[in-house]
């Protein structure tokens, strides 16, 4: 792929990813919509802390409005519920034979196909740990998962060019024809973590309490009860395996699944989820309705029900709005929507 690449949304992925590229020696220029963040990378460069390097690197910043030109090469990082947006503010950069790759959480690809084109969107899954910290900083707290396939699993010329590029951020990114496997198997991780940041535990800690084992353990199959409805086999990554949370699967299989999960996590030092700094510290909207809501839209369209994904959906949605608080007691809560459709 030609460079420019062109990153746009600068915080907790795309901020990792571009200085990544940065360091390899690629020539990367941001897009960000937070003024501060924007300035502050022009001025002073853009800051990674954490574990894995630490390191400031200098690129070109620049707000939505005021980016010209057009690129081969955009990765598309922002949050799952700007992704229409910015899919439609980036649309007239897009070079002829471009690509819109969605290095996002949820099903994007199918936003961004609609806006840009099918034949010019990038399946992307990443699972690795960051934050973004205050303008300029961003924390990269542990490495995850980088996948990376063409939509219809095809093996072309610019997915091989795509992944020897992230080949220079994480070393072990797969190429796959099966990036809605991932994406699903995502998916089913995601609502979980959603559910723990209904508490004040962490992700490693929330995962491994006995007591939300059960609840923890109906959502991940409701959900992946709709992704076999849809068709999909999912794939496992990074200790988690999607595969123990489909009907007939032992006990066994799914704690060990768990372990796996809680194992990962505390090797790094992003302790909560992006969705619980969403919550408690950012005091800003969360993805869950663009990210959770396509889960019982599936539902829906396959008669399968979802009562636990549509109940932490609307917990969540009170949590934004300051009508619920952090506590274990919201699993409970949580669980007593599956009890209710049952009775």
């Amino acid at each position: 792929m030609t460079d420019p690449v062109l990153i746009w949304g600068a915080g907790a992925i795309g901020g990792t990813l571009g200085a990544a590229l940065i360091r390899a020696g690629h020539e990367v220029v941001f897009v960000d919509n937070v003024p501060e963040h924007v300035t502050e990378i022009n001025a002073a460069g853009l800051r990674i802390v954490g574990p894995i390097f630490e390191d400031t690197v200098r690129a070109k910043a620049f707000l939505p409005s005021d980016l010209t030109g057009q690129f081969e090469t955009i990765f598309l990082c922002v949050k799952a519920l700007h992704t229409d947006a910015a899919a439609r503010a980036l649309l007239p950069h897009v070079a002829p034979g471009g690509v819109v790759v969605s290095a996002q959480n949820g099903l994007n690809e199918l936003v961004i196909a609609d806006i840009i084109g099918r034949e010019r969107t990038m399946g992307c899954f990443v699972n690795f740990g960051a934050d973004y910290l205050e303008p300029g900083i961003v924390t990269f707290g542990g490495r995850g998962a980088v996948v990376i396939g063409e939509l219809d699993g095809s093996t072309t010329d610019r997915v091989t060019a795509l992944h020897k590029l992230l080949l220079d951020f994480e070393p072990n990114a797969v190429l796959t024809s099966n990036i809605w496997g991932y994406l699903w198997g995502k998916l089913v991780y995601g609502a979980l973590l959603f559910a723990t940041a209904l508490t004040n535990d962490s992700i490693a800690d929330a995962l491994a309490a006995p007591a939300y084992r059960a609840v923890l353990t109906d959502l991940g199959r409701e959900v992946g009860a709709i992704a076999k409805a849809e068709g999909v086999v999912t794939e496992a990554f990074n200790g988690f395996d999607p595969g123990a949370f489909v009907p007939g699967v032992s006990q066994a299989q799914i704690d060990q699944s768990f372990d796996d999960m809680v194992a990962h996590n505390r090797k790094s030092t992003k302790s909560h989820s992006g969705i619980w700094r969403d919550l408690a510290v950012r005091k800003r909207q969360t993805e869950a309705q663009d990210q959770l809501g396509p889960i019982v839209d599936a539902g829906r369209r396959n008669g399968v029900p979802t009562p636990l994904t549509a109940r932490l959906i609307a917990m969540i949605r009170e949590m934004e709005t300051g009508q619920r608080t952090f506590s274990p007691d919201n699993m409970t809560v949580l669980a007593s929507a599956a009890t209710a459709t049952v009775a």
